[in-house]
Order: structure tokens, then sequence, then C-alpha cells
């Protein structure tokens, strides 16, 4: 049971951290202002960073991860595109990626609790995704 919960905390990771490098991605394609871009660049590469250990976990396991689902991709790049295209000023920026990141947040809380049997460090990935979510709001709330 513990690694049957391990490899599913660690895909939810996963899927999580590649929507978060989608989303960013698809505001950075946007050219965003000055002051918000290395916040955004910053957060992307973070993102980038934990990602590789979670496939390295993943790959431990023999587990090659999850995507998120096509569907949520869609909708999310959708969402993305016509509220950056009503005005992709950095309080609209700002705004998008804190609702994906409080979503992540939640999602990533239910996940630690529903998975409880995993092993300590996938638990400790997973928190320090949520905490990674986390600062990118508080570093985003001066835009909003």
């Amino acid at each position: 049971m513990i690694e049957e919960d391990t490899v599913k905390l660690l895909r939810e990771c996963s899927a999580g951290v590649r929507m978060g490098i989608d989303a960013l991605d698809d505001v950075l394609k946007k050219n965003p202002s000055g002051d918000i871009a290395p916040i955004l660049v910053r957060a992307r590469r973070s993102h980038e960073t934990l990602g590789a250990e979670i496939d390295e976990a993943l790959h431990r396991f023999g587990d090659e991860g999850k995507s998120p689902h096509p569907m949520v991709e869609m909708m999310s790049g959708m969402k993305t595109d016509l509220r950056l295209a009503m005005g992709a000023d950095d309080a609209a920026v700002a705004d998008l990626l804190t609702d994906g990141s409080n979503m992540g947040i939640k999602s990533l809380n239910r996940y630690l609790n529903q998975y409880q049997a995993a092993d300590a460090d996938s638990k400790a990935i997973a928190r320090r995704l949520s905490d990674l979510e986390e600062a990118m709001v508080r570093d985003l709330r001066s835009f909003l």
C-alpha cells in the first residue's frame, strides 16, 4: 500500500507541476510587462526543477508520471486565452495565475489526505510543490 500511494501521489504532483509550467508558458508567450515577468520566469524555473525531481522519483518506481487530463489542459488554455484577450495587463496575469495556484494547492492537500500511506519523501515533495505555489501567489499579490 505504501508504494501504491507513493506512486499515486507522485503522479498527481507530476500532473500538477506540468499544469503549472504550461500555465506559466501560456502567460509568458503574451510578453508580460517588465515588473511581473521576472517573477513568472523564476516560478517557471522552480516548477521545472521540482518537476525533474518528481520525474526522477517516479522513475525509481518504474513509472512515467501523469500528464494533466487533456480536457483539463484544453479548458485551462481556453480560460487563459479568453481572460488575457480581454487585457493581458499585470493584474489579469496575476489574477489568472493566483486562481490556478490556489486550485493546485487545494488539490495537493486533497491528495496528501487521500494517499496517507505514501512515503515521507513523496509527501515532502507534495508539500514543496504546495509551498512553491503559495510563494508564487504571495509574489503576485502586489499585482492584483
